[in-house]
């Protein structure tokens, strides 16, 4: 691509790791409802991390790629992503028992609102007119999937507990986008999210030692192992480091729009599963998110 802005290729490059992000994240809502209430969420969420880790470790070792040794520079940045991320997944975990794969994925949706907020805290990152146009309507659009087109249940401000629950824990999720470019130290994406994954990985397993020694490991059903080893590789280990690559090219509020696409994904997803698709009344908020993604890249 000669004569192209090097700028400009980098950006691509983000968009482009966003965009397989979204997907991968959409397997974790569809899976995850389905192991939820078979497993403690601290439980599962130290086993992908630990599998998400090996994986991580793996590839730093045979690619030789990143500074291992960044690990030790200032090790408190890694407890505070660690901690953030580590959150965000028990929260996601509690909150899929009872919230529904497509609306726990509307709540995600609500992350770029928040991540923009959390940008200019952290890093005085500013919107233009058509980003915050964009933030607006994607939250309408996932607002209205949340509360399922009911207007009469919007008008109360009616949410369910899970639903509520899992919106605690995109605020964490929020808050770890602009941390990542704040506490980097170019260390590159593979390695930080290497030091990430074990540090969230230790964090709840301090915090969620009991709930780890009751857990009867060896008599799990199938879906909550293929769960985990999905959550792990794809879900953690992928993901981690899409968002981290992403992070370093794109403003926070523009990584974290790539999420306005995951509802679309989880309603394939659970179409190909035989759950049907949803009304034609929440397929309006699921459309709105699709738009403020599109012109949130317009906006680029």
């Amino acid at each position: 691509m000669a004569g192209t802005n090097p700028a400009r290729q980098e950006a691509l490059r983000g968009h482009a790791a966003m965009l397989l992000f979204s997907a991968l994240v959409a397997g974790s809502f569809s899976l995850g409802a389905r192991a939820a209430n078979l497993i403690d969420p601290t439980a599962i969420t130290v086993a992908r991390f630990v599998v998400a880790a090996g994986v991580l470790a793996g590839f730093v070792i045979v690619s030789r790629k990143g500074r291992p040794a960044a690990l030790l520079i200032q090790p408190w940045r890694y407890l505070l992503l660690g901690a953030a991320f580590a959150g965000y997944f028990v929260l996601m975990f509690e909150g899929l028992k009872t919230a529904a794969p497509v609306s726990a994925s509307a709540v995600f949706t609500l992350t770029p609102l928040m991540s923009a907020g959390f940008g200019w805290l952290l890093l005085r990152q500013r919107m233009t007119l058509d980003i915050a146009v964009a933030l607006a309507l994607g939250a309408l659009g996932a607002t209205w999937v949340i509360f399922r087109g009911d207007l009469e249940a919007l008008a109360r401000f009616q949410i369910g507990r899970g639903e509520a629950i899992y919106l605690l824990g995109c605020v964490l999720h929020a808050l770890y986008t602009p941390l990542v470019r704040r506490l980097n130290r170019d260390e590159g994406p593979l390695v930080s999210s290497l030091g990430t994954l074990v540090a969230g990985g230790m964090l709840t397993a301090v915090w969620g030692w009991q709930a780890i020694g009751a857990t009867a490991w060896t008599s799990l059903p199938a879906i909550v192992w293929i769960t985990i080893f999905y959550l792990g590789i794809f879900a953690s280990a992928g993901t981690t480091m899409l968002v981290q690559y992403s992070a370093l090219r794109l403003p926070s509020a523009k990584v974290m729009a790539y999420t306005y696409l995951t509802p679309v994904w989880v309603i394939v997803l659970e179409a190909i599963a035989g759950q049907g698709l949803p009304g034609a009344t929440v397929l309006i908020g699921v459309l709105a998110t699709v738009a403020a993604l599109a012109i949130l890249l317009k906006a680029d």
